[in-house]
């Protein structure tokens, strides 16, 4: 029985689909399983790269979800996973009805989905299982206390509880400025500690029948551009692969994350974590982290060994610009 994959919201992450397709090829070139894609844009370039395309509606509306189940139905999909933040949260939600018709949702929970969304409950959580992390208010009045008290000092960064791709993040340097963004925000802020050292991206992925770490890629960040990693080198270290491990386990992650950490004065920050494919995650598959082959073995039953650090280290990944051209009849 062939292995379907159905990806949303797919956007520009071309690659994402190519080593869906090679991860459902088998070693005599036969296809073993088809990728689907959707996007509310049939000027989304990753669709074209997909075995079939469907054009959906915004995630927001009515009966959004009916329309990717029936689809499910339609191709025949084992797995379904999404790569945009908003809508890991919509699938979760919905899992038992996608389990009810023989689909697993690749992810994460609702409640890890939302904690992750959400960047105070996240910073609340790490404080109290006491994993480093940037000093992070929503109270400006307790920051201000702490700032008098030398406790942190500007500058800071203010940006959205809830947000994704760095959108709307300010550095400020100023009690004026920051009194002047609370005041005119029309959503809620937060204040959060500047640390100043090297941020590290790290992909990972929990098996999704033993729920076990078995993968780790890391990767120092040299270049970013809204909020993803434009050019890093891939490195190893024991110290983090430990950190990170401890933490998805913790935590509770299933299936495949992206996470955020800086490295200043030798210790290591946890920062955010997406729940999903990251943008920079090409990086760790060209190196050998094959996370595609992971989910198709979960996908048919088969849970992976851990194979933590196993990719090449000390290799570069630049991004470029490349266009799509198609005929509009």
């Amino acid at each position: 029985m062939n292995t379907n994959v159905l990806v949303l919201s797919t956007g520009t992450r071309n690659k994402v689909i190519q080593y869906f397709k090679r991860a459902l090829t088998d070693e005599n070139g036969s296809r073993i399983g088809k990728v689907i894609a959707t996007d509310m844009s049939e000027l989304a370039p990753a669709v074209y790269e997909a075995d079939k395309f469907y054009k959906v509606p915004r995630m927001t509306e009515d009966g959004y979800i009916d329309v990717i189940l029936d689809i499910c139905k339609k191709e025949n999909v084992t797995g379904v996973c999404s790569l945009i933040d908003p809508e890991l949260s919509l699938l979760a939600e919905y899992s038992q009805e996608f389990e009810n018709i023989g689909v697993t949702v690749i992810g994460s929970s609702y409640e890890i989905c939302e904690s992750c969304l959400d960047k105070w409950k996240m910073f609340c959580w790490l404080e109290r299982h006491q994993y480093p992390c940037a000093k992070t208010y929503i109270d400006k009045e307790i920051f201000y206390r702490d700032l008098d008290m030398g406790k942190i000092q500007f500058p800071v960064f203010v940006k959205p509880v809830k947000g994704s791709a760095s959108l709307s993040i300010s550095k400020v340097y100023t009690r004026e400025l920051l009194d002047a963004l609370l005041d005119s925000s029309d959503s809620e802020l937060m204040i959060q500690e500047y640390l100043q050292g090297q941020e590290i991206g790290v992909d990972c992925y929990i098996d999704m029948i033993s729920k076990e770490v078995v993968s780790l890629f890391c990767k120092k960040k040299i270049v970013m551009r809204a909020g993803e990693t434009d050019k890093a080198v891939s490195f190893k270290d024991e110290q983090l692969f430990q950190l990170v491990t401890k933490f998805a386990m913790e935590f509770g992650f299933c299936g495949q994350i992206d996470i955020d950490i800086f490295e200043a004065d030798g210790t290591y920050y946890i920062s955010e974590v997406n729940p999903r494919f990251g943008g920079g995650y090409p990086h760790a598959y060209e190196c050998g982290a094959n996370h595609m082959n992971l989910i198709v073995n979960n996908l048919n039953g088969i849970a992976n060994k851990p194979s933590i650090g196993q990719y090449a280290e000390g290799i570069y990944m630049m991004k470029y610009n490349e266009v799509m051209i198609k005929n509009g009849e």
